[in-house]
């Protein structure tokens, strides 16, 4: 039973898990469980929010359609490999379906609500409250000149709802009361625009689901992945195409801002912009899926967004490769469900993370080799870039978690330094590129050499998060992924028996223990879901593929209803935290199906 009777009370949102996205490959939006669309951003992912209602309450904009039964039992699914969303509704009256979606290829972005009756006579109701930029702007709202909804616009933004349905303005909201029997279909169309422009018009919204369904239907059917868990890949991959922004490629961290990874806790990040960290495991996942067209955009993104002087790199760039990412809080609102602060923008757009280079020339190395299309730049740009690191690689920086506790000589950064050099090397090499090889070389096997020194803990036979310090980190279950150790050298080998007894928790993986205080923030985090797949994936480069296969299926069971995941998971709440839904983990999980069914082909071929 969920309580879906709509108030104008300060609602609090739902759990993380009772949330499922829509989208338009533009900006996205989560429909709750109880009907409630408590988070859309306007006209993109990184856009101020008009429905904010995730960080606050309901008073912070939200758009909620659902029966007046105040606890109708609800079964939500997606209509199948799509992401248009239907929520069924069953009350003491009938049963009505929500059907929820964002209409694709359309100049105006759109958000379309469209209920049918599927059994008896159910009364419903309907609460907009439209608030931009975050809560703060309320609308001044009109009837359409000739009727059959609303406008709504405040500073550049303009909204249009077109509906049947007549409405009712109250408390600085929209209002309706309606009945939907068998067979009968009311639609519900909000369209966003820019406020000196005439209002978006009207459009079939029948017509706009059947072309929506076909899209996404049509891109599903490319996928080439037939492995033993196709389901949860494939939805993971319709997820990553729902996180895309279609103009230029770039794929968004997640949809939301400072969905706290410590339930009433400060660990609140704004991740709606795109990181290089996921370069490599996005071009992987994309590739392997099939979906090169994807894969070649998502190049083309990282290729322009990091040209420029090697140093200015950053670790995360905007949509459009947006480098000024300020981070500020605004101060109206509580947070979910009272983790504070809310954060905008991100500061850690301007720390040194050296293990980006990795990740960035990881990528375009791996797109070269898979022979997607690259700029005519991109080997004099990728050289100039070695040339950089090879004069901060041995700083100390702020490491992949992002800490906000003082630069350390963290090992996975050190790693994915030699990552840079030896797939430069190997780059050169095979396509005789102009390069000062011997150099090259020569400071690859230093790091080598400098990390299996200084990053390796003898007395407890495992590398460690920073040189010179005992604290264990997950990163370090991505050095043979790295190429940089076979997974059953005995040094990785003590290094998984250590973080297993150190950082497991109730079978996930911590990233690092947080009472340290390595990240210079109070303790405490869920477990994090990419870091377990990671361990699965270990495993199975080890040989032990029945605990990769139990591990990973532990992991699809966090998923909520509809398959999606959050950054982290808390053991103990047995909530999803962090935010949603995270494009990290989702690519966690399609590597760790690409890992174990390799190691399971190479088993049999080696029987």
């Amino acid at each position: 039973m969920v309580d879906t009777k709509p108030t104008d009370d300060d609602q609090q949102p739902l759990r993380i898990e009772d949330y499922a996205l829509i989208g338009d490959c533009l900006t996205g939006a989560l429909v709750g469980r109880n009907g409630s669309i408590d988070w859309l951003c306007w006209p993109r992912f990184d856009g101020a929010a008009c429905f904010a209602a995730l960080l606050g309450t309901s008073r912070h904009g939200r758009w909620l359609l659902a029966p007046e039964d105040p606890a109708p039992r609800v079964s939500r699914a997606y209509r199948g490999d799509t992401m248009v969303l239907e929520t069924l509704f069953d009350t003491a009256d009938g049963q009505v379906a929500v059907i929820d979606f964002m209409p694709t290829g359309r100049a105006d972005s759109s958000l379309v609500r469209r209920v049918e009756g599927r059994r008896g006579k159910v009364s419903m109701c309907m609460h907009l409250v439209l608030r931009f930029d975050y809560g703060s702007a309320t609308p001044w709202v009109t009837e359409l000149h000739k009727g059959g909804g609303i406008s709504a616009i405040v500073g550049p933004n303009l909204v249009v709802l077109h509906t049947k349905v007549e409405l009712h303005g109250r408390n600085q909201a929209t209002h309706a009361a309606f009945t939907v029997g068998e067979g009968e279909s009311v639609d519900f169309a909000l369209t966003w625009g820019p406020s000196h422009r005439p209002p978006p018009p009207a459009f079939d919204a029948r017509k706009a689901l059947d072309q929506t369904e076909a899209f996404w239907r049509d891109w599903a059917a490319r996928c080439k992945y037939q492995g033993a868990w196709k389901p949860a890949v494939l939805r993971s991959l319709l997820t990553l195409k729902a996180l895309t922004y279609a103009p230029t490629g770039g794929i968004v961290a997640a949809l939301t801002t400072s969905l706290p990874e410590q339930l009433g806790g400060q660990r609140n990040w704004d991740y709606r912009y795109c990181w290089l960290r996921d370069a490599t495991l996005t071009l992987i996942a994309l590739m392997e899926g099939g979906y090169y067209e994807e894969a070649e955009a998502w190049r083309h993104w990282l290729h322009r967004a990091v040209a420029g002087s090697p140093d200015e790199l950053q670790i995360m760039y905007g949509i459009a490769g947006e480098r000024q990412l300020v981070e500020w809080s605004p101060s109206w609102l509580p947070g979910y469900q009272g983790a504070a602060p809310v954060r905008i923008g991100n500061a850690a757009s301007q720390q040194l993370q050296l293990d980006v280079y990795g990740e960035m020339i990881g990528a375009i190395s791996l797109a070269r080799t898979s022979g997607l299309r690259e700029p005519a730049t991109a080997w004099s740009m990728q050289a100039l870039f070695i040339e950089h690191l090879e004069t901060i690689w041995d700083q100390p920086d702020d490491g992949i978690w992002e800490v906000r506790g003082g630069r350390r000589n963290f090992t996975h950064s050190k790693v994915m330094a030699w990552v840079a050099l030896d797939r430069s090397v190997k780059d050169a090499e095979r396509f005789s590129f102009d390069a000062p090889l011997d150099r090259w070389r020569l400071l690859r096997d230093r790091i080598h050499d400098e990390i299996c020194h200084n990053g390796f803990d003898a007395g407890r036979n495992s590398f460690t998060q920073s040189f010179g310090n005992p604290e264990l980190d997950a990163s370090l279950l991505l050095i043979p992924q790295a190429g940089f150790l076979p997974a059953n050298d005995p040094r990785m080998i003590g290094t998984v028996k250590a973080i297993e007894s150190e950082l497991l928790v109730d079978g996930f993986m911590l990233r690092y223990r947080t009472e340290a205080g390595a990240d210079g923030l109070p303790p405490g985090e869920g477990a994090f879901l990419p870091c377990s797949f990671w361990l699965a994936n270990v495993y199975a480069l080890q040989g032990r593929d029945a605990d990769a296969v139990a591990l990973f299926e532990r992991l699809l069971g966090l998923a909520n209803d509809v398959g999606l995941l959050s950054e982290e998971y808390d053991p103990r709440a047995k909530r999803l935290v962090g935010n949603f839904p995270q494009a990290f983990s989702h690519l966690a999980l399609i590597g760790s199906a690409l890992d174990i069914q390799a190691s399971r082909s190479n088993g049999k071929a080696d029987s």
